[in-house]
């Protein structure tokens, strides 16, 4: 190194002191279950060992309510319960030694239950963050639970001065705001997420905001993992004090993430999973939200109704690529109103997903409830009590096999059938998990284009004909249903949007239409309320973060 005035040696030894200045800190994205704090104590301890000796972590972030897994309902109303979160708590500080952790768990303190961020060193709680902002909206009850902490938590790591957050007081805005204010060089929010449409890019634009707000370097540790129906999808990442993104994990996977911080406090780039398309998120979180419910719930498999028709074949995809093709059985149950080319086309994904498949054909059972009630209905017209009863025939044959072999009914309902109650209680609303309940039909159609690219198993005839429940000759969903992208929009702007039939007919839509979806929309609430939980990918799905009373006077449609 002529004229440079400093040796190989002396280079050498000016990188080494540099790189023992480096903060190290691992991001512990971690699949954990509700209400299993001994398990999810254990599932932390092997990160923070691995943290420590494969990646010489200098620290290791755990997500929010990490203990009890998120969200914890009211089991947090149970002495018990907190009691177990002590125990664990005290697990983790007894057998984690040689790395600083900051984990998430609920704190009871002076007759009230807080939202806390703690760092334990040396077998000692260090410094706990009391949450400030509680989010209390869409599929958020926190208020039910916690109360709201006060004051920054800023705690020195390696020579760094941390400030540390939780979740939604990153969205609020003050509480890191506050952070910097009392010194921190690098903030560290803790997140249980959860996952719908976008969400990452709100996320991301929540926090490149606050970092350049306060030229401060926001590490954003998210929560992996299908709980009922929510499904946290990760998607961690690092921002630099412009708000840039220098790291980002995966998405949907369990991962533990190495943050460099050079000791000027800024990250290091680093490795940058892609940002996936809204057809692959949205699949990869109905597939980890379907495999976690089954396999956190110990059930054996699935079982589903084969129609030949775009949902059934949708969602015998997810299954299979959710819990192996072995744990999953298809059967057609074909009426006189079934095409043959429904029979072939579900036969023809069941082996070309190497699925068992079963073929028990209705129509003597359908004609056995006919003459059973031939007298009650005697001088009656055909209507759609005839079109249940195949339903409901389907669905107790679903339901026998299920008790049978311990493999859960899967029903096959799309968003928009289930807005506007198109669909049969007792029918093929019986199961135990609607694996697209919230999937509008456009979407369905996507995302059979989009597992057809990864491999080809769904017939094209399935996505190219018209929609048809087959339970009366000649049946089309469009003899009573507005075309999808017309219904799908609709339907988007009325429960996702909260907009009234006013300001969506001034959008361009056909009043008599509007006020015909809107009316089928809120007298089918009863029927959503009786109807499995399924995995969330929108906004406003039915369910946690729409509650609208069965009976009720208002009328929405005018």
């Amino acid at each position: 190194m002529a004229n440079s005035g400093v040796s190989f040696r002396e280079l050498g030894l000016i990188l080494r002191v540099l790189m023992n200045n480096t903060l190290r800190v691992a991001l512990a994205q971690l699949n954990l279950l509700v209400g299993d704090v001994a398990g999810n104590v254990e599932n932390m301890i092997a990160a923070a060992v691995r943290a420590r000796d494969e990646l010489k972590a200098d620290l290791v972030v755990f997500p929010e309510l990490a203990l009890t897994g998120y969200p914890p309902e009211d089991l947090l109303l149970r002495p018990e319960f907190t009691a177990r979160v002590e125990l664990g708590l005290g697990e983790l500080l007894k057998c984690v030694a040689g790395i600083d952790v900051i984990v998430g768990y609920p704190k009871r303190q002076y007759g009230r239950l807080y939202n806390v961020a703690s760092l334990l060193r040396n077998g000692c709680v260090a410094a706990t963050y009391y949450k400030h902002s509680l989010p209390n909206y869409s599929v958020f009850d926190e208020k039910r639970y916690f109360a709201e902490g006060t004051g920054a938590c800023v705690v020195e790591v390696k020579g760094v001065p941390v400030g540390i957050t939780i979740c939604e007081d990153l969205w609020e805005g003050s509480p890191v705001d506050e952070s910097a204010h009392a010194g921190a060089r690098l903030l560290i929010n803790i997140n249980a997420s959860p996952f719908h449409l976008n969400k990452y890019k709100q996320r991301f634009d929540v926090a490149a905001a606050a970092a350049r707000r306060n030229c401060l370097p926001i590490l954003y540790l998210n929560l992996v993992g299908g709980q009922d129906e929510l499904v946290f999808d990760g998607d961690s990442f690092v921002v630099d004090a412009g708000g840039a993104i220098t790291q980002r994990a995966c998405a949907f996977a369990e991962e533990l993430t190495l943050v460099e911080i050079d000791p000027t406090g800024v990250p290091r780039p680093a490795a940058m999973a892609p940002e996936l398309s809204e057809e692959a998120s949205v699949y990869q979180a109905i597939v980890l939200g379907v495999r976690d419910y089954f396999q956190k719930n110990r059930f054996r498999g699935a079982v589903i109704g084969l129609s030949g028709g775009i949902d059934s074949a949708l969602t015998l995809c997810v299954a299979v690529d959710a819990l192996g093709a072995q744990n999953v059985h298809g059967v057609a149950m074909p009426s006189r109103y079934t095409a043959q080319m429904s029979i072939d086309d579900a036969q023809a994904q069941a082996q070309a997903l190497g699925v068992k498949f079963s073929v028990i054909p209705i129509e003597d059972k359908f004609e056995a409830f006919l003459g059973a009630l031939k007298s009650e209905f005697a001088g009656t017209t055909v209507d759609a009590t005839e079109e249940n009863l195949q339903a409901r025939i389907r669905g107790t044959l679903l339901m026998a096999i299920s008790n049978k072999t311990g493999k859960v009914v899967l029903t096959t309902g799309n968003k928009s059938e289930m807005s506007v109650g198109y669909a049969t209680l007792y029918g093929d609303m019986a199961g135990g998990f609607a694996a697209i309940k919230d999937v509008p039909k456009l979407l369905v159609y996507r995302l059979a284009e989009y597992r057809n690219q990864i491999k080809p198993v769904i017939p094209r005839r399935v996505i190219e004909r018209a929609p048809s429940a087959e339970l009366r000759a000649d049946q089309k969903d469009s003899d009573s249903l507005p075309p999808y992208d017309i219904l799908d929009a609709i339907l988007e702007r009325y429960v996702e949007d909260d907009e009234s039939v006013q300001t969506i007919v001034s959008a361009g839509f056909d009043v008599v239409t509007v006020r015909k979806v809107v009316a089928m929309v809120d007298t089918n609430e009863y029927k959503r309320r009786q109807a499995p939980l399924g995995v969330r990918i929108t906004p406003r799905a039915f369910g946690r973060d729409r509650r609208y009373p069965i009976t009720s006077g208002f009328n929405r449609s005018r």
